[in-house]
Order: C-alpha cells, then structure tokens, then sequence
C-alpha cells in the first residue's frame, strides 16, 4: 500500500498559514511547531524555505506590508499621496493587528517594507523637503498609522452606563462608542491625518520661503 503523500510546501503557503495562526492567536502564540502542524508537515520541513522562526515572521510582515498602495507618490502631489498612502497602510494593518508590534521594529531587509519606505521618502525628497525632514515626516506618518492599528479606541470603553453614571459624568454617553466602533475610529484617524497633513503643508511652505531669493542686489 503506498504511503500518503506529504503536502507540497512552498513559501506561499507558509506565509499564509502563519499569518492565519498570528491573525487568530497573537504573536505570543504562534510557534513553528503550530504552523507545521497545521500544514501536515514535520517542523524540519520548513526549515527548507526559511531560516528560523524569524525568517517566517519576516515574511509575513512584508507579505502585509506588500498590499500598501505606493502609487499615490507616482500619480498625485506628495500631501495627497502620503493621505492615501497612510489610509492604504491604515488598512492593511487594521486587517492584521496582530502583526503590528512586529511591523513596529521597522523594516529590517524586508523588501516590501524597504520598497514603501523609499517611495515615500523619494517621493518627499523629491517636493523639496531637506533629507533629515524628509526622514522626520515618513516617521511621522508611521507611527501614527501603527498606533491607530494597535487597538479601537471605541472597544476600550465597557458598555456599563452605570459605571460611567456614577462616577464619570462626562463620560455618560461613553458606553455607546462600541456600537459605532468604525465611525469613531476612522472619524478619529481622519481628524488627525487632516491636521497633520495641514501642519506638514505649512512647514513645508515655510521652508520653502526661507530659500527662496529675495530679488535684492548686495
């Protein structure tokens, strides 16, 4: 009787099973022997398409990051594209929070992640903000599309009005922002991109007049 097949491994679907096992049980749960596991497979096996653990988690935080649209820098002015390019970002990190924490130690040799850091920053460069500012603006915008990711501020309040009633007086409506989760949350990141952006605008004008030439002969 001839011996069941093993299933076929590649990377692709290491890759995404790992990043179902890390979606469904956080960082902290995910180990190799789970994910070989759940792929029918001996744990050495997937150490012939990646190094360690690592390696694996490497690749699924540039397989999110990989669905981040950076076109907006090629087709649009650098406030517009960085709005969209931080709501593209916003996106595919609230579809994985779990990831996250992991995305929030930065690129590393991820090539996705290293390809979107260098669209916007070129993109900046390139619009006339110093290299230094350039660098200040992209992580700027980065940690405020992690942190909006990390966690809804609608779900951090329990829905006890009693609780709010008796002690919190301003806070008595506060037991019904779960129920309106995504308009608190998305209202509230679009508020603050908004005013970032316009704060970005102005420095970036004030900037430009400190260079320009003032038209008087010495």
């Amino acid at each position: 009787m001839p011996r069941p097949r093993q299933p076929v491994l590649t990377r692709e679907r290491i890759v995404t099973a790992a990043l179902a096992l890390i979606d469904a049980g956080g960082l902290a749960a995910f180990s190799t022997r789970r994910l070989a596991a759940t792929l029918g497979v001996r744990g050495p096996s997937l150490y012939n398409h990646f190094a360690n653990r690592d390696a694996i988690l490497d690749a699924v935080a540039d397989s999110v990051t990989a669905t981040v649209d950076t076109s907006f820098f090629v087709r649009h002015d650098w406030p517009e594209a960085l709005r969209r390019w931080a709501w593209s970002y916003r996106q595919a990190l609230t579809a994985h929070p779990n990831v996250v924490p992991y995305l929030a130690q930065g690129p590393g040799r991820r090539p996705a992640a290293l390809s979107m850091a260098d669209a916007v920053y070129g993109a900046l460069v390139k619009a006339g903000w110093p290299p230094a500012r350039a660098t200040h603006v992209g992580a700027a915008l980065r940690y405020f599309v992690a942190g909006s990711a990390l966690g809804s501020f609608a779900r951090g309040f329990v829905e006890d009005p009693e609780l709010y009633a008796a002690h919190y007086p301003h806070l008595r409506q506060a037991h019904r922002l779960a129920e309106h989760q995504r308009s608190v949350d998305e209202g509230a990141f679009a508020l603050g991109l908004d005013a970032l952006l316009h704060g970005l605008v102005a420095e970036h004008a004030r900037g430009a007049a400190a260079v320009e030439p003032t038209g008087r002969s010495e």
